[in-house]
């Protein structure tokens, strides 16, 4: 017998016994549900219906790199020069075009990727409405100013969870966050006064406690009591502070985001070189005791959930040691 005929006879003989099985059990088996093709979330402008796991994904938000990443998610294009050679499954490529910078967004090489969806927001908020128009399936969900940063990182893992059908993973990126901040909190004694400090172009600068970015959202988070408590003029960046006003605070713990880490540009300094080489701080106990966490030197460029998840773990092992 040829296999051209063995092939239809296998198949009618599967299709038989399926009949035959259909006729005993006396009902017709469950038709397959199709898979979903879009998906209702709701990002930072509310209801938007997107496809699921889409196929031509440009995404502009660093906070969601990590992320992406970790799920294997596929872009055509990614701002490179904003990625440096974090993530290499993201940004590689000819393939994937240069969406340039938030400063110099490369628009036609956005619209030439012809997206199915566009993950916009952070630095790139401000071209919201020119993604828009490229491709309406465009979302933003980046932790929103004002509101409670923990709760904004799992809340953004969720809508990319539901948008790239990875619920699962989602849950447990959100899981190990918590567990994270659960450690922190036992671990630390809040009669230890903490600063936070940000360091670029070989300036300390004085991050304020519940704002800006990473070491601001340690103190509502873990309620840690701050060595000074004022309010910031400089979010992003940081304000003017001195080593002597730093010593004046006395801290016992310092933690230091270096800005310029991952650049390593002309004359860069690193943080551990500005706090522990100053001689006004050499008294101050969290110099003395060695408590200073220096968050990771890539976290300036990330700042997605696994980046505080890291930086809460930090914070558990030292409080701990």
């Amino acid at each position: 017998m040829s296999t051209r005929l063995i092939r239809p006879l296998a198949a009618a003989s599967v299709a038989a016994v399926l009949a035959l099985t259909g006729c005993a059990s006396g009902a017709a088996a469950p038709a397959e549900q199709a898979a979903a093709t879009t998906v209702t979330v709701e990002d930072n402008h509310g209801s938007i219906e997107v496809p699921v796991a889409p196929e031509r994904v440009v995404a502009l938000d660093n906070t969601t790199f990590e992320t992406l990443s970790e799920w294997g998610v596929k872009l055509v294009a990614a701002p490179k020069p904003l990625m440096y050679d974090l993530w290499p499954s993201l940004s590689g490529g000819d393939e994937v075009l240069d969406a340039g910078l938030h400063r110099e967004p490369n628009i036609e090489n956005i619209l030439a990727s012809e997206p199915d969806l566009i993950v916009g927001g952070y630095r790139f908020r401000e071209i919201y409405d020119q993604l828009k128009e490229i491709q309406p399936a465009t979302i933003e969900t980046s932790p929103r100013d004002g509101e409670e940063h923990t709760s904004e990182l799992k809340r953004q893992t969720a809508i990319l969870g539901q948008v790239f059908d990875k619920n699962d993973e989602a849950a447990k990126l959100n899981a190990d966050l918590d567990a994270a901040i659960a450690d922190a909190k036992a671990a630390y004694d809040p009669s230890q006064t903490v600063m936070g400090l940000i360091t670029s172009g070989g300036k300390i600068s004085y991050a304020a406690p519940g704002e800006g970015r990473g070491v601001g959202h340690l103190f509502p988070t873990l309620g840690l009591t701050p060595a000074l408590d004022r309010a910031a003029e400089d979010a992003s960046h940081g304000d003017d502070i001195s080593v002597e006003a730093i010593a004046a605070a006395n801290p016992e713990w310092l933690f230091v985001l270096d800005r310029d880490a991952m650049f390593g540009e002309d004359g860069y300094v690193s943080a551990q070189e500005l706090v522990e080489n100053a001689e006004a701080l050499k008294n101050v106990p969290a110099v003395q005791k060695g408590q200073i966490v220096y968050l990771d030197g890539s976290f300036y460029l990330d700042e997605g959930i696994q980046a505080y998840t890291k930086l809460y773990r930090s914070a558990a092992e030292a409080f701990a040691s």
